[in-house]
Parts: structure tokens; sequence; C-alpha cells
């Protein structure tokens, strides 16, 4: 059995580093200056009491793998790449087997499911950080992460078994979740607040706008007929098995993805396919959404002129979203 880490930014590089460590087969899939640095040295993986440089097989498009029927693939890729990622794997030949939608939001696995019959949801809990190439970081101790696993639309199988087994030997402890999307859209309300954390940097404090925004989206939930399990049900045993840590010898936390994101200079954010998410929601169910359509427009701002974490203000954040205070419906 192989996994194959579709994405190796932060999550995707973390878990490729780990797996890889723990002894299993893995072929990360990446690109550019992170593709170049893997092939070169490996992949540096730092963790409280840990900094290891991990060997890890690492190809630039799917197209140089020679699939097997029992390989398990794990996207990491963010949200707004899933489409083109998807289609490269099935130029590549990949068929049946199972795909695991390792990402933030909760459109992937539809997504994923058009093209493809066999596939995961996995909640990903891992404050991990990716900013130089071939090199990543994650902030917990003592596992570096936890991951709720299922089959989409519902269910566990074998499937979900194997790739729980080899994520458990790599320190990343899983749960088995026959309704995972109930996980996935509970951590989407924690995600919500990756564009303000992002705007006004990951240590501000906004007010009660974050307590607003995921309000609006329960609300949401609520007319669509969605359950969810809240973040909060799980802090116990998140606590036992992700001591989080703010700094590791040299590198100190920057915040979430989005903020990592910008970081990097991307001109893309993943916020259409969070805060996006519920104003899709709210559109299809009739029910009004500013503030998480508003922050849509914040994160376009923020991409567009190539701001940095934190160069916005809430007083500035909070006039964008006033802007348009009632949509259409």
């Amino acid at each position: 059995m192989r996994i194959i880490i579709y994405g190796m930014g932060a999550v995707g590089g973390v878990v490729a580093a780990a797996l890889a460590r723990s002894g299993q087969s893995v072929i990360g899939i990446a690109r550019g200056a992170m593709a170049q640095a893997v092939a070169a040295r490996g992949l540096r993986l730092r963790a409280p009491g840990l900094d290891a440089w991990v060997p890890v097989p690492v190809v630039c498009h799917p197209s140089e793998i020679d699939w097997r029927d029992d390989d398990l693939i794990l996207l990491c890729m963010k949200s707004q790449d899933t489409q083109a990622a998807l289609e490269d794997l099935r130029s590549a030949g990949v068929t049946r087997q199972a795909l695991f939608c390792a990402q933030n939001g909760v459109a992937n696995e539809s997504a994923a499911l058009r093209l493809f019959p066999n596939v995961h949801g996995v909640t990903v809990m891992m404050p991990a950080l990716y900013l130089v190439p071939g090199e990543v970081a994650v902030f917990t101790e003592p596992k570096f992460g936890i991951f709720d696993l299922g089959r989409y639309p519902g269910g566990v199988d074998a499937d979900d078994r194997r790739m729980a087994t080899a994520l458990e030997a790599a320190m990343i402890a899983t749960n088995l979740l026959p309704d995972v999307m109930a996980s996935k859209r509970g951590k989407l309300l924690l995600n919500l607040g990756n564009i303000l954390k992002a705007a006004l940097g990951h240590q501000a404090e906004t007010g009660t706008l974050g307590q607003r925004v995921r309000a609006e989206a329960e609300a949401v939930f609520r007319a669509a007929g969605l359950d969810w399990q809240p973040p909060e049900e799980t802090d116990a045993q998140r606590d036992a098995l992700m001591r989080p840590v703010d700094s590791l010898p040299g590198v100190a936390r920057v915040g979430g993805s989005t903020n990592q994101s910008l970081l990097r200079g991307a001109i893309r954010l993943e916020t259409d396919y969070l805060n996006g998410e519920i104003a899709l929601l709210g559109r299809l169910h009739g029910l009004d959404t500013p503030l998480n359509a508003g922050l849509c427009r914040v994160a376009a701002h923020l991409a567009v002129k190539r701001l940095r974490p934190g160069d916005m203000t809430l007083p500035e954040v909070e006039a964008m979203l006033a802007m348009d205070q009632t949509e259409p419906i």
C-alpha cells in the first residue's frame, strides 16, 4: 500500500514527512520550489523535540506515477486548486482508488465524487506551517494532529481503516466517523475566522465580529437542514492529544493557512470555499449572509492589493462589510 500526498504545503508536507518517517510508502506530488527542495534534500520536519530531514519521493504531476489499485490518495491542496488536481488525476489514470479530502471547507468531496466513486472526507486539526520550500513545522505535542475520517457521503469502510492505521503509526491521531461531514462543518465554523486573522493579524482581537460571523453560519446550516459537530465538543480530546506550543527553536507561529498564503504572496485565497460556502448556502436557502459574503470581498482585497497579515484594522474591515449589509435574495 502506498499513500500519495497531493499538495505538499503545510498539512501535506507534515503528513508526508510523518508517514515516511514511520516507514510508510509515500509519494508526494508538489510543484515549483517545494518539489525542487524535497527532491534535492528531503523534507525538514520540525515539531516539539523533533528536527529531522526525511527523504520523501516526489513528482511534479500525477502522470509521473505508475498507479496501483490499492493506492490511497490524500488531497491536501487548497480548495481553489481542487478541480484542476482532480482532472489531472483522472487524465493520469486514477479510477477507483480511494481519495481522501484532507482540506478545509466542505465542497471538495462533492467535486471529487463527480469524477471518482471512492471519496472520503477528512477533518484536519493540525496547526502546521509552511513558509520555506522543503521545510514544514507543526506546533503540538504529543501528536502532530487529529484527523476525523469517513466515507463520503457517509459510512466507514476498509480504506478509512487502512488510512487510519497508517496515520496513527505516524503520530497523527484519528477518529472514524460515519458522518464525517458533520465534523467538517464544525471545523468550517472555526475556519470562518481565518480571513479575520489574516486581515487583522493572527493575535488581533476581533470584538464581536467573529461571533456574529459564526452565528450567521449556524443559522444557514439550520435552514439547510445540515448537522454539524461543534468543535467545542472535542476540546477535551484535543487538549490531551494536541497540547499547543507557541514556537519551536528558530520557528515562530505566524497564524493559520490564510495568513501563510498571504505571506507566500498568494493571489488567490481559500476564503471563497469557507465564508463563501456560507454565502452560497444562504443564497440557496433564502437567507441573507452579509458578513460571510463581505469577508469574501475582504479576502479578494487582501490578495489583489498584495497586503500582508495585519495590514487592515478592525474599523476598516467593519467598514468594508457595511458596504453591502443586505444582499438581494
